[in-house]
């Protein structure tokens, strides 16, 4: 059987993340995902707005079907 996991361009944060100082913030989403590391990716609210920055994530951790995930937030396009 296999692991079931999915493959990520984007931060979807649906304002679920959290800052943990400065321009860092911690994400966890329910199941496995791979984000690519140390390359600017762009950060939304939901899958369908526009992209509100771009960031880079700096960490991954899979445990107990959850993927935690650390960002830099490099790029603000709106306050909004």
């Amino acid at each position: 059987m296999g692991m079931p996991m999915e493959l990520q361009t984007v931060i979807v944060t649906k304002g679920k993340e959290r800052r943990v100082q400065g321009n860092l913030f911690v994400l966890e989403k329910e199941g496995y995902r791979l984000y690519p590391l140390d390359v600017p990716l762009e950060v939304r609210r939901t899958v369908q707005s526009e992209a509100s920055g771009a960031a880079v994530v700096r960490k991954l951790e899979w445990e107990d079907n959850r993927t935690t995930v650390t960002y830099e937030l490099v790029s603000l396009y709106s306050t909004n």
